[in-house]
């Protein structure tokens, strides 16, 4: 049985509630939601431009999931929260620039999409990642 261990970096933002960055237990490691924080000022970027947004919660989830001794093409499978329906397209857009720029391999991950209501009233999006090692 390989033990669970937390994964953190200072290229992402740090928790701001009680929970790791992220997870890994053997080759399974999975990243906690992550918003267009700026991790080093931990400052909410972007306010009203969902497309910049997108771009730096994933470069969050890929500092996080390269911490775990991941690469972003490792990842299984990503989780998109909107707060705006109307925003999908540019989302979409900013998402699928990222994703194919840092999946070498081209076996893009799978996508859930879902609109809800974000901790925050600046967030636009929120994304997790799962991946296998």
């Amino acid at each position: 049985m390989t033990s669970k261990t937390r994964v953190s970096t200072p290229g992402a933002p740090a928790p701001a509630h009680v929970f790791s960055q992220g997870v890994r237990k053997g080759p399974i490691v999975q990243v906690s939601g992550q918003g267009p924080v700026d991790p080093v000022t931990n400052e909410y970027l972007f306010p009203d431009d969902v497309a910049a947004q997108t771009t730096r919660t994933l470069e969050n989830v890929k500092a996080i999931v390269e911490a775990s001794g991941a690469t972003f093409d490792d990842v299984v499978m990503l989780r998109v929260y909107l707060t705006k329906r109307e925003d999908f397209p540019i989302m979409n857009e900013a998402y699928g620039a990222f994703v194919t720029a840092h999946t070498p391999s081209g076996v893009l991950p799978s996508r859930t999409t879902v609109f809800v209501e974000l901790p925050r009233a600046e967030m636009l999006v929120e994304i997790d990642a799962l991946a296998v090692v």
